[in-house]
């Protein structure tokens, strides 16, 4: 049996999966540099301004369970299509936002085209390349999953200082439409067999992700004795647990939890989540430490961030070349080694007075070890299953990541604002660098921790090959 499927043009798919995830990905991360713009014109704190990234994430991680639904009742054209119009009515409802909730609508309804978008790059990718080119093609997917989310402040620094934060939007739309163009053309490679829709299945799943980020995102400026931050949590992880046993029993189930039997598609799994939970919460994290604190302008600020992000996009295709020939073994323990180090080295160097140049060190060691980390692990997990599981693998994965992705920005604000009042407590409000600059130490010992945990996770990655079921 053949362990992909054929199609004329795999490249030029690969290449429209690939930038279509890249604009949502960089979408989760584009209004991080805009946050203190947005808090202005708005009229808004940052624990409210956090909910326009939290709140895309969120949507991400409930809609993408309903992934592997999704590819078997549509076509691989009709998703893709399908995505972009979502994407572009979300992006235009944003650009026009008179208010603030007008603009989270815009964000919330973009979200839904990047939770359909991304999880079908993974399962297409998968079927539409044979299992020896797939160290160099998911090199690539690495890249579009790192350099998406820490290109956003960049991207959208230039863009800001350029006019406003609106036509971050309108950059978004016209690459939506340059794409739709190419869309229109692409095979189907998905097996339609329209299975039943369980519904308490996809209830309970919003429900479980739903109320754990909500509970986490609303910490950042309540206490956890107030019913708004511990009910909706309480009410998550019962319906986590419903949710999970639901799956295990169904024959078909909405997620097949069965794929975390493999055990290296599981260590591989926490190591993406721990991955991305570090990025997303870098990604918010020091965008507001440039602007606020050391008072850089958004294009300064968004430039600084640069040197990083070249280190990543020059390691990706190196990690990905030499995937199969090195493994992933030795790939995330060196890159963890280094994303804690760096983690380690802000928690040094933090204060209301770093030299710059610090920064962008700490920085580049951190994205030089994510560059090492997200590909091999998330490789290594997909390999160990066999194709008929892909989608179902890719499901699963996805909706960790995503929600990694919002717990990140969640606990992230939260600590910043939990350090910043803790400061204030001590030594009062007068000078605003100091307490915000304590703040964002504060919050890079979640960094810290997710590091660590991810180094200690590496050690037990075998280099073993490919199911064959």
């Amino acid at each position: 049996m053949n362990s992909h499927a054929h199609v004329k043009k795999p490249k030029t798919m690969a290449a429209i999966l690939m930038i279509g995830s890249f604009i949502g990905l960089f979408g989760e991360t584009a209004l991080n540099m805009a946050l203190t713009n947005i808090m202005e014109d708005f009229s808004i704190s940052a624990g409210t301004a956090q909910w326009l990234t939290t709140g895309y994430l969120l949507v991400l991680a409930i809609l993408v369970p309903l992934s592997a639904y999704l590819v078997r009742w549509f076509t691989t054209r009709q998703l893709i299509v399908s995505a972009l119009l979502i994407s572009s009515l979300g992006a235009l409802l944003a650009a026009l936002a008179p208010s603030f909730s007008v603009l989270l609508i815009g964000r919330l309804v973009q979200a839904i085209g990047t939770g359909i978008f991304l999880p079908l790059m993974f399962s297409v990718i998968l079927l539409i390349f044979p299992i020896q080119k797939r160290g160099s093609v998911m090199g690539i997917v690495g890249l579009v999953i790192t350099a998406g989310p820490a290109l956003g402040p960049t991207l959208s620094g230039l863009i800001i200082n350029a006019s406003s934060w609106h036509y971050i939007f309108w950059v978004m739309i016209v690459l939506n439409i340059l794409l739709l163009i190419g869309a229109l053309k692409t095979e189907n490679v998905s097996d339609i067999s329209k299975p039943k829709i369980d519904v308490a299945s996809l209830v309970l799943s919003t429900v479980s992700f739903g109320g754990i980020i909500f509970s986490l995102a609303t910490l950042a400026e309540t206490s956890f004795t107030e019913p708004t931050v511990w009910a909706p949590l309480l009410a998550g992880m019962i319906a986590l647990l419903l949710f999970i046993s639901r799956q295990l029993k169904m024959p078909q189930p909405m997620v097949n939890l069965r794929v975390f039997k493999y055990p290296m598609f599981a260590l591989g799994t926490l190591l993406m989540f721990i991955t991305l939970f570090v990025i997303l919460s870098v990604a918010i994290l020091i965008p507001i430490y440039l602007k606020s604190v050391l008072a850089y302008t958004s294009i300064a600020a968004g430039l600084l961030m640069l040197p990083a992000n070249l280190i990543n996009i020059i390691m990706a295709p190196i990690v990905g070349s030499n995937f199969d020939r090195v493994g992933a073994r030795i790939f995330t323990r060196a890159g963890f080694a280094l994303v804690t180090v760096a983690a380690i080295v802000f928690l040094l160097i933090l204060s209301a007075t770093t030299p710059v140049w610090q920064v962008i060190a700490a920085l580049c060691i951190l994205f030089l070890g994510i560059s090492m980390t997200i590909m091999p692990a998330q490789t290594h997990a997909m390999n160990q299953l066999p194709p008929e599981l892909y989608a179902d693998g890719s499901a699963a994965m996805n909706t960790l990541t995503q929600l990694a992705g919002a717990a990140g920005t969640a606990i992230a604000i939260t600590l910043f604002t939990a350090g910043q009042q803790n400061y204030i407590a001590e030594f009062g409000a007068g000078i605003p660098p100091e307490f915000l600059a304590f703040g964002t130490h504060y919050a890079f010992y979640a960094v810290l921790v997710a590091a660590a945990i991810g180094l200690v996770g590496s050690l037990f990655i075998k280099n073993t090959r490919a199911a064959t079921k």
